[in-house]
């Protein structure tokens, strides 16, 4: 085991498919499938994509079919989903989906799940979801599990999932509201970010892994708690370049807060010269404080900390910088610091 906290852990990705100024929400897919495939080339474990829906500024609002693209454009990356939120499906449904998707790309596929509903009433009322169906996801959760193993039955005698009855699919669950509580007691692998503090991600992790009770038929490495922590880095030739590279997703993540709507991300130096008003600047550093940037060296030293702080098995990273190349250019130096390599087959687990 190396000394190094950022050689010790998997490194994997999570890609939004955010629409940029100028950009079409088709252009972004496609954007997204070139960056899975050049993710792949440089080493990291998983590749996932996000569900958002009615959002102007993301595109990926079918991550189970943007799924399936990514993995029929790559090789031996895993793929999967951070994630599929269940209140605004049928888990029969997400049962089928994941089914196929585990059969067409046996053992490269994941299923992150999370509870989250859409982000304004006049969306939730489209997707047919209330605020309140958050509160079913472990019940949700529960009967999308029993679809696989076969107990769809109890749910709706005489209906089989097919091809999904008997499929292994590692299972993630996002820790929103009480996500890290069922991970823990249904034994599966846990997806947090310090958004809000890390002192409150490093207190729901340690309360994950006390309250962890391993599910009997769990596969290696999940026999244990088993964390992934999301965070934004950004690596650049210099600190100013890479603080640059995350103004544009902070700006549009301020936009969300006050005006509801989440906008194509627009150009650092737009962003940089607007004026602000008082609570934009607040929710402006808001944005940027759990976010990770600057040189090789900074970052690595921010990174391996977070990893011995939480224990983290794995990190999950994530940048929208407006650049593409320079969001490429940032994860292989990343790439480098972890001494990435490409690895003969398929990644398992």
């Amino acid at each position: 085991m190396t000394d190094d906290p950022l050689r010790a852990v998997r490194l994997s990705v999570l890609d939004r498919s955010l629409i940029r100024q100028g950009e079409g929400a088709d252009e972004a897919l496609r954007a997204t499938v070139r960056f899975a495939r050049e993710i792949e080339a440089l080493g990291y474990h998983r590749f996932w994509v996000s569900e958002h829906h009615g959002v102007p500024g993301v595109a990926g609002s079918a991550p189970t079919v943007l799924a399936a693209a990514v993995a029929s454009a790559t090789e031996r990356i895993r793929v999967g989903t951070g994630g599929v939120m269940l209140p605004n499906h049928r888990p029969l449904v997400v049962a089928e989906q994941f089914g196929v998707l585990e059969s067409l790309f046996p053992g490269r596929i994941d299923m992150g799940l999370g509870r989250s509903v859409g982000f304004t009433g006049a969306v939730r009322r489209a997707l047919g979801a209330q605020k309140e169906d958050a509160d079913r996801f472990g019940e949700d959760l529960a009967e999308l599990l029993g679809w696989f193993a076969g107990d769809g039955a109890r749910t709706a005698p005489g209906v089989r999932a097919v091809p999904s009855e008997g499929l292994r699919v590692p299972v993630f669950v996002l820790a929103t509201g009480a996500g890290a509580r069922l991970a823990a007691e249904r034994g599966l692998p846990l997806v947090i970010a310090p958004v809000r503090g890390e002192e409150r991600m490093l207190r729901a992790v340690g309360e994950y892994r006390s309250a962890f009770r391993p599910a009997p038929d769990a596969p290696d490495p999940y026999r244990r708690p088993y964390v992934v922590v999301s965070v934004s880095a950004a690596v650049g030739a210099d600190a100013e370049e890479a603080e640059a590279m995350q103004v544009s997703e902070a700006w549009a993540t301020v936009v969300s807060r006050t005006r509801g709507v989440f906008p194509p991300l627009l150009p650092p130096r737009e962003v940089t010269g607007r004026e602000m008003t008082g609570r934009e600047r607040a929710l402006f550093a808001e944005a940027r404080r759990s976010q990770v940037h600057g040189t090789q060296e900074e970052v690595a030293a921010a990174l391996s900390g977070l990893v011995r702080r939480s224990g983290a098995d794995e990190l999950l990273l994530t940048l929208n910088a407006y650049d593409h190349g320079l969001r490429l250019d940032s994860y292989r130096r990343l790439a480098r610091l972890a001494r990435l390599a490409r690895l003969a087959g398929p990644a398992r687990g």
